[in-house]
């Protein structure tokens, strides 16, 4: 059957199959089914802006496409939408050594930007668990964090410049890699975070860094909760950690089988901290660590001594998320400012103990900038539908503890399907009108992403 579509594309880069329209019209969550009317896969950003244009004189809906790593059904064409993937779009396009600026196209896979940055000496330090497969487009639009946000920050913080195709089919160059432009409203910071909301991100350009002295891993065993918090700050008076990490004996229990590791510790403890740090600072971190264990917060820990002794400690953090992804688990991404962390803790640990009694939990996180991953595992014998509606009752709960604490109800996973109408416990009713307004204004016909992030 034709569509609106094929006169912009050539043979292969439109398709309606049933198997690529299921692959492409998903991401990580599995709590929406795929149901998109087609994918498209434009290879130059003329295609795009012609895309993006014919899409609004026809009034078809389009899902901007990334790696589909996300979290919150952000890139799911759950209503016949047509996906637009980016995956073709992959060139790096130009380094900038004076300014140190790679410029590259929104399908390049994170690892190849971190691989080329190192050719060049110089590091993007953006990294998670899904670097191998999420793409820069996706980084921006979600704006990812991930393991290093502690000393790197967020995405944010590394795009030097956008060109984006707005939902009106207009290309927008954002600040062309300046550092200083006072020339008004910084579109590029609009775009980062919108999840496709506002239109389509083509080009990036990114800022990278020198290249970091070598790094030592640490992993602790933390006896209570609300220690963690307190071995972060004896780290922090102590040196200057590139990531500081946690997950509980549940979360380590899962990556240990899933992976075929020993643990890291001669005898189990509650939750665990892991530490990356320069290897510059190894005596004041042991000497940090020393502190912790004679103030009863830390029980045992262990220090990597060579690279593949970091990579495999890392493992034990990084793993998680795909090791407990057979328990089809219920995701609750939070954050507070870190100073209102200990008694948030409490809060969030006491509610999920009275109503999830009999549902095995899974704590992991960025702690060290506020960021918790909060995972209910699906039991065997629940079916996915009855699971998620009991999750789904206590979510609100959750995020009214949230709120009061003045945080976040998604730290770096996105708002997307799964978050959208819960927004009211992070953003007050002015600032959600104000975000509809703009999207009136860049994507009037109302086909950039539909029905994700504003309801």
């Amino acid at each position: 059957m034709s569509h609106p579509l094929e006169s912009l594309f050539e043979p292969g880069q439109l398709k309606q199959d049933a198997d690529t329209c299921q692959e492409w019209g998903r991401d990580w969550t599995r709590s929406h089914s795929p149901r998109a009317s087609a994918v498209v896969f434009p290879e130059s950003v003329e295609q795009v802006v012609e895309l993006v244009r014919l899409a609004v004189a026809c009034r078809i809906a389009l899902v901007p496409s990334g790696g589909r790593t996300g979290l919150s059904g952000g890139a799911v064409a759950a209503n016949g939408e047509v996906v637009v993937s980016f995956d073709r779009m992959n060139r790096i396009l130009e380094f900038d050594a004076a300014d140190r600026i790679l410029t590259c196209q929104a399908g390049v896979v994170t690892q190849a930007v971190q691989q080329r940055a190192a050719e060049h000496g110089l590091f993007y330090p953006v990294d998670f668990a899904s670097a191998g497969s999420s793409q820069i487009g996706g980084n921006v639009a979600t704006n990812a964090g991930g393991i290093k946000v502690i000393r790197y920050g967020l995405t944010r913080d590394w795009v030097a410049g956008l060109r984006v195709v707005s939902g009106k089919g207009e290309l927008l160059d954002c600040n062309r890699g300046l550092v200083k432009n006072a020339t008004g409203y910084d579109l590029r910071h609009l775009f980062v975070g919108s999840e496709g909301t506002l239109g389509c991100i083509v080009e990036v350009d990114l800022r990278l860094a020198p290249t970091p002295v070598p790094q030592s891993v640490m992993v602790v065993g933390v006896n209570r909760f609300r220690d963690i918090l307190k071995v972060l700050a004896e780290f922090q008076a102590a040196l200057a950690p590139s990531a500081f990490e946690f997950f509980s004996q549940v979360a380590l229990e899962k990556v240990v089988a899933h992976r075929n590791m020993r643990p890291p510790l001669a005898q189990p403890t509650p939750f665990y901290a892991l530490l990356e740090f320069d290897s510059t600072d190894l005596a004041a971190a042991e000497a940090a660590f020393a502190r912790t264990v004679e103030a009863g917060w830390v029980s045992d820990g262990v220090l990597s001594h060579s690279e593949a002794q970091a990579r495999d400690l890392w493992q034990l953090r990084e793993g998680i998320s795909e090791s407990i992804a057979q328990f089809l688990p219920y995701k609750n991404d939070l954050s507070v400012r870190i100073s209102r962390l200990p008694d948030f803790l409490d809060d969030v640990d006491e509610l999920v103990a009275q109503r999830y009694p009999d549902f095995e939990v899974c704590w992991y996180g960025h702690i060290g900038d506020g960021n918790l991953h909060l995972n209910i595992l699906k039991p065997e014998a629940l079916s996915i539908d009855e699971f998620y509606a009991r999750c789904a009752e206590v979510s609100p709960e959750i995020f009214r503890l949230v709120a009061a604490r003045g945080g976040s109800i998604s730290a770096e996973h996105g708002v997307g399907l799964l978050k959208r109408d819960y927004l009211e416990f992070s953003r007050s009713g002015e600032e959600l009108a104000v975000m509809a307004a703009l999207k009136q204004v860049l994507d009037p016909a109302q086909i950039m992403n539909p029905g994700k992030l504003l309801a």
